[in-house]
């Protein structure tokens, strides 16, 4: 199969060179003289490999850079430049470039790079390793390495933290490590930062102790506490207030903690996994997140695939969730055929696996007959479209506002218009989401009317 590469460059001859050369190296070629125009490209399909202009006319290829790494963020991506520094190319390397040409291009050097950069990025050849459980379903590359990442991360008592989109899988990821660790038999307790009010998060977290009439004051255990010998799971880390990092990091630091109203410290063995879905170096730079609670954190750093960048899992996942639906509704037998396989893998999950299992358990409802066709699978993806428009455009922050709303209405339909179901199928906090319903402008009512 033709390895496919990407041209992005303002200069018409320049495109037209390196076709040329590609081309008689056996590559496919596509080249796009604006960065809307490569973005565009990029949600429809990924290339082997991404030149691309330091400038392309006014736009800066830098940032052209970040949006590619947004999408696809193992994607190799060499810069091409005429005037090259120093400090460019290591700005470019930070962002995720695998390498950087200056012009005029030498042939032999341009196909040299585009060789070295493909070949590493292929498949890394693990050494053989067994999860006790694996309930991480895939076996493409980059999900077979978070495997591996688990496997290492579970040999150890080290903090992680794990990255990745909506949708991507970072509670289950989280939950492998501890039941693959020593702490397997002691307790899992899973703690969402952006569950509660603040007022209330720091009793949940460090407990509460309460003066009552007798000698003994009244004890709520909190959620660090209850995970003792165990893991603690702080997912959405990052919405905690500056006051609770700074607390977070003292017990980390210290070992024990202060329950509000206490007077005592209470030592703790606790393993820390934190997750989110922000961009922490965003978040820190702009001062929403302690530098200090990030280092502390990131012992083991781990980086979860979105779905986009592992389709070849997209046929397992969905007989997975087909058999799960099926089963938990009390359906009769269905199965997606080839077509409608085609048609799944083709599309640009901006909800990553949770948006999948949406939409399977849909399908498996309203899909009449034994049997899901391509053009069920177009259906019922229609509510995605404007999302998948705004992805086309490049606006990927408001093309996953969209997503976001429009999964919930649809979950909040499936329900009923049920809030407390709807919380437990989305797997978040009913506080949390009547937040969400506010902020995404979301009516139950006219839900339910409609």
């Amino acid at each position: 199969m033709q390895k496919l590469i990407y041209i992005l460059d303002d200069e018409k001859e320049i495109r037209k060179t390196l076709r040329v050369i590609l081309e008689d190296e056996e590559y496919s070629v596509e080249d796009f003289s604006s960065g809307k125009s490569l973005i565009k490209a990029l949600t429809k399909e990924r290339p082997s490999l991404v030149l691309l202009d330091v400038w392309v006319g006014k736009e800066d290829g830098l940032t052209i850079l970040d949006e590619c790494k947004k999408l696809y963020p193992s994607l190799p991506i060499v810069m091409i430049s005429g005037h090259g520094t120093i400090e460019l190319a290591v700005n470019a390397t930070k962002k995720g470039a695998v390498d950087f040409l200056e012009k005029p291009l030498s042939i032999e050097k341009v196909i040299q790079t585009i060789e070295s950069s493909i070949e590493k990025t292929k498949e890394v050849h693990f050494p053989n390793f067994k999860l006790d459980v694996d309930e991480i379903l895939g076996v493409s590359p980059s999900i077979t390495r978070v495997k591996f990442a688990v496997f290492q991360a579970a040999e150890t008592n080290a903090r992680v933290f794990i990255y990745g989109e909506n949708g991507t899988g970072k509670e289950l990821t989280a939950r492998a490590i501890h039941q693959n660790s020593k702490r397997k038999n002691e307790p899992y307790i899973e703690f969402n930062c952006a569950s509660l009010p603040e007022e209330s998060l720091e009793q949940e977290l460090f407990g509460l102790e309460l003066a009552s009439q007798t000698d003994s004051p009244e004890i709520r255990i909190g959620k660090w506490e209850q995970a003792q010998n165990g893991t603690l799971f702080l997912d959405e880390i990052c919405d905690l207030s500056l006051a609770l990092q700074s607390k977070v990091l003292k017990v980390i630091l210290d070992q024990k903690l202060e329950r509000v109203g206490g007077k005592e410290f209470i030592p703790v063995d606790v393993r820390i996994i934190a997750a989110t879905n922000s961009n922490v170096e965003d978040a820190i730079r702009e001062g929403k997140f302690r530098e200090d609670l990030f280092y502390a954190l990131n012992v083991i750093p781990l980086e979860l695939p979105p779905l986009r960048e592992r389709n070849q899992d997209i046929p397992l996942l969905a007989e997975y969730y087909l058999k799960k639906s099926i089963s938990e509704n009390h359906l009769s037998q269905k199965t997606i055929d080839r077509d409608g396989l085609d048609a799944l893998s083709s599309h640009f999950w901006p909800g990553n696996v949770r948006e999948l299992t949406n939409i399977i358990e849909r399908l498996s409802i309203l899909v009449p007959g034994d049997t899901i066709k391509a053009k069920d699978v177009k259906e019922a993806l229609h509510g995605f479209k404007r999302a998948n428009e705004m992805v086309a455009r490049g606006d990927l922050k408001h093309a996953k506002e969209e997503f976001e709303r429009q999964y919930i209405i649809k979950t909040l339909q499936i329900c009923e218009g049920n809030v407390t179901r709807t919380s437990k199928a989305l797997g978040i906090e009913r506080t949390h989401l009547y937040r969400k319903l506010r902020s995404l402008n979301i009516s139950v009512d006219q839900l339910i009317e409609g």
